[in-house]
């Protein structure tokens, strides 16, 4: 018994030598972690400012704290622990200043004194520098615990079997005696190279944060300034207001009924150019223009008939000229009064002109003239192509006086105020002349003339058209551009909560007019929300 009690005890001053050793074991330093640049953020109601260390200089982002827009032009002074500086501005509407002070670690409070043509204010922002000497010895006092707890355990596993072998015969208690030596041996060198790798360098320690945007695990979405400002991202504060309904009604570009017309062929015939050429798409036309001519094509019956009328026209005209010369001289000698010489002469003339319309029905085409003035809309005319009659050779449009055609379930009121969004996000202000009386495809048609700028749209371009209903509803409204669509179909907005860190918030959303969406619910008043840029924070990871 005596004895195993003394193996035992030998057994703990060994595995607490091999501890020893081991802690005493050099091992290469592992990297330190990648950090976050240290920052500091202050606001007010007029600024944001974010502070950021980068090296021996801090770079200082000012921007309007209710717009997020930068603002380049500032006089920022800086109370530092080596006294005021006056940061300069650079490229890209950031500020900067040297500070030589920053290599020792520790916590700075500086005082920020921000003067622009509007405001003025002051700022305090704080910057703490890590010390890297500190970085990773927790987690080695952590690793000596745990071995220290496990080598006691083992010990203690080791006296409990000692004592056991008390109880055993001499012959059995010695070999039990020697394979509780061998184990104790193991298990404190296996605990005391726990965690030690020897088949290779140790892999490098994955950053726990970078200066870049990337989406925390809370959801929101960190976004340095200097990402904001090449992102252009802006908010606007909300605001509870009463808005008038609205409904989204499909419609098209046509163009004024008296302002536009078509230029057809009344006749079947062969195109050819006026001397100037065809009129190329776009072309500035006038009214009376002649655009094109029309040949009408002569059947074989049609050419025997003429020739056959020409020959009658051409007999007639011989003998009345022959009729005429002989009354000239009897006029003199009174035998044929001077009557009968007159209608003799006029019956003459006009077998002449009969005669002269059947060659000009054979030589001159119809004229297509423009009926109103305009710009050429529609038409790609070739010369000798063969016109069917009432074919539209060209159409003509005022491009500054169109209209839009929208197809209501409902009957809107005179005083109907509308707008049309094109496709491309054009705004349009819309002005209600009249609707249908009767149903096209169990719809109404409603025509609206348009009051703003037309140069971005054309005749046919389909537009999303938001008619007031008069109906008043209360909530907030913001831009069509503030709305992103998640993952699973949800509507969201991204709250500026902090200066780089925006959070995003599910709503419920109702058409309100072509620029605008009315937030039901999801969001209160006072709220800094991206109005621009927030479909470039929903892509960050």
């Amino acid at each position: 018994m005596h004895r195993l009690f003394a193996v035992s005890a030998a057994l703990l001053l060994l595995a607490a030598g091999q501890v020893s050793a081991h802690e005493g074991h050099e091992h290469e330093p592992a990297p330190p972690p990648a950090r976050m640049a240290a920052r500091g953020e202050a606001q007010s109601d007029a600024f944001e400012l974010v502070a950021v260390a980068e090296g021996n200089a801090i770079a200082i982002y000012l921007d309007r704290f209710t717009s997020n827009e930068p603002v380049g032009r500032a006089e920022i002074e800086i109370e530092t622990p080596a006294g005021p500086v006056t940061a300069r501005a650079e490229a890209g509407d950031v500020f900067r200043i040297a500070a030589p002070w920053l290599e020792k670690p520790g916590k700075y409070d500086l005082i920020v004194t921000v003067t622009t043509d509007r405001d003025s204010d002051v700022l305090p922002v704080t910057l703490e520098i890590p010390d890297p000497a500190t970085d990773g010895s927790a987690a080695t006092t952590s690793e000596r615990s745990r071995q220290l707890v496990l080598l006691a355990g083992a010990t203690a596993a080791g006296f409990g079997l000692a004592i056991g072998l008390m109880a055993i015969g001499r012959r059995r208690s010695r070999t039990a005696t020697t394979a509780l030596i061998a184990t104790l041996l193991m298990v404190p060198g296996a605990v005391a190279h726990e965690g030690e790798e020897h088949t290779g360098a140790a892999a490098p320690t994955q950053p726990i944060g970078r200066d870049l945007s990337q989406r925390l695990p809370d959801g929101s979405v960190f976004v340095p300034k200097a990402t904001q400002r090449i992102l252009a991202i802006r908010t606007a504060m909300t605001a509870d207001g009463r808005f008038q309904r609205a409904i989204e009604l499909p419609g098209r570009i046509i163009p004024d009924r008296n302002a536009s017309g078509l230029v057809q062929a009344s006749t079947g015939g062969r195109l050819s150019p006026p001397p100037g050429g065809f009129a190329r798409l776009g072309t500035r036309v006038s009214a009376g223009d002649v655009l094109a001519y029309v040949t009408p094509p002569m059947q074989a019956i049609d050419v025997s008939d003429m020739q056959q009328r020409q020959g009658e026209l051409d007999q007639q005209i011989s003998i009345v000229e022959r009729r005429v010369i002989r009354y000239e001289p009897l006029v003199q000698s009174g035998a044929v009064t001077r009557v009968q010489l007159d209608e003799a002469r006029l019956e003459l003339q006009g077998l002449k002109d009969r005669r002269a319309a059947l060659d000009r029905v054979r030589r001159e085409p119809e004229a297509l003239i423009a009926p109103v003035d305009g710009v050429i809309a529609d038409g790609t005319p070739v010369a000798g192509q063969m016109a069917q009659p009432n074919t539209v050779v060209f159409q003509i449009v005022d491009p500054a006086r169109l209209w839009v055609e929208a197809l209501s379930f409902d009957a809107l009121a005179a005083a109907t105020i509308a707008t049309a969004q094109t496709a491309q996000g054009h705004t349009l202000a819309l002005t209600y002349r009249g609707s249908g009386f009767s149903d096209r495809n169990q719809s109404i048609p409603v025509h609206f003339a348009i009051d703003s700028d037309v140069s971005r749209v054309r005749v046919g371009q389909f537009v999303t058209v938001f008619a007031s209903t008069g109906e008043e509803l209360r909530g907030i409204a913001l831009p069509r551009a503030a709305v992103v669509r998640s993952a699973n179909g949800q509507d969201l907005v991204y709250e500026h909560v902090s200066a780089e860190r925006f959070q995003p918030r599910p709503v419920r959303i109702e058409p309100l007019d072509g620029e605008r969406v009315l937030i039901a619910a999801g969001i209160t008043a006072d709220k800094r929300i991206v109005v621009q840029g927030a479909e470039l924070i929903d892509q960050v990871r």
